[in-house]
């Protein structure tokens, strides 16, 4: 009796399409919607202002003139530059506060509250983001009027005989951008720190760890991808934020993002505003740069750190 061997069935799903057509869609929205705009600032950044029009550019003789007058070189105004360092400091303090304020409140989200609550204090975290964001920024225009909430709270209870000045001031736009921003701080730093293990922690504990060595040791390390994320989501936006600074800070709290929305709007010269768009975008690039390779030696010294202990433990 000989045995017969079954022949496979004919494949019946026909072609296969390549795998990478399914991001195609996102490729498509990236190229459209991101590259191409940021392409046509780069090339609008090298003309010069036609005169007497509204916002026409002349490429006919690429030049750098529109970057020396945004840097200061030469005889030109050094504006942009002062201004650049003053946003770029109230971006680093925002986010550096939304980091500091954002880590604890995500931890005690992630590891203390109950599944039960924790859905609802996501929904209460979210509902500020169902408001536009220029309406949420006007209300703090009542806050911190000479004769709002705070300035009235102070009177009353005795601590100021009269009215304080906040509204207008760098401390408005610093307390704007961190209210704005938090939460984007926030969801990526819970979601690290809800996926970690909690066996890990309690492993920490049990071999001798106390709450502060097992929070540097075993739990900010396995969330630094959030940490990183929460980094980037805040400081990208904030950085070129102009609403927060022009509704709260008046005068006084200019970021660069501001010029740049003042050549295209109002002095109708793109091309100098591309220029500082593009100044902008690579000054923030090397910032997120300087923070990379900070992130990476702190990383590894925490990691020299947890062997050195783990080493002198087991001696």
């Amino acid at each position: 009796m000989t045995a017969t061997i079954a022949e496979p069935p004919p494949d019946k799903r026909g072609i296969r399409a390549p795998k990478f057509l399914l991001a195609a869609p996102s490729w498509i929205w990236y190229v459209i919607f991101f590259a191409v705009p940021v392409a046509l600032v780069v090339v609008s950044s090298f003309g010069e202002k036609v005169a007497g029009s509204a916002g026409r550019v002349d490429l006919s003789s690429p030049n750098l003139d529109q970057y020396r007058e945004a840097l200061g070189l030469g005889d030109a105004d050094n504006t942009f530059f002062t201004v650049l360092k003053q946003g770029m400091r109230t971006s680093i303090i925002g986010t550096t506060l939304c980091l500091f304020i954002g880590m604890p409140f995500a931890y005690y989200l992630a590891v203390k509250v109950s599944e039960k609550w924790r859905g609802l204090l996501l929904m209460l975290l979210m509902i500020p983001f169902f408001t536009n964001f220029l309406i949420r920024t006007i209300a703090w225009k009542i806050v911190l009027a000479p004769r709002g909430f705070i300035a009235n709270t102070l009177i009353d209870w005795g601590i100021r005989d009269t009215p304080i000045q906040l509204l207008n001031t760098r401390f408005a736009v610093q307390l704007g951008v961190v209210y704005n921003y938090l939460p984007l701080m926030i969801f990526p730093l819970f979601v690290a720190l809800d996926r970690l293990d909690p066996a890990l922690r309690e492993a920490s504990k049990d071999l001798g760890a106390n709450r502060v060595r097992t929070f540097t040791q075993v739990t900010l390390p396995l969330a630094m991808p959030g940490i990183v994320a929460g980094l980037v989501l805040v400081f990208v936006p904030l950085s070129g934020d102009y609403i927060t600074a022009a509704t709260l800070g008046g005068a006084k709290g200019n970021m660069a993002g501001a010029l740049v929305a003042a050549q295209y709007l109002e002095a109708q010269n793109p091309a100098l505003g591309s220029a500082i768009a593009v100044v902008l975008i690579l000054f923030i690039l090397l910032l997120l740069g300087a923070f990379a390779i900070v992130g990476k030696l702190t990383a590894d010294a925490l990691r020299r750190h947890r062997r050195v202990t783990i080493a002198g433990a087991a001696a």
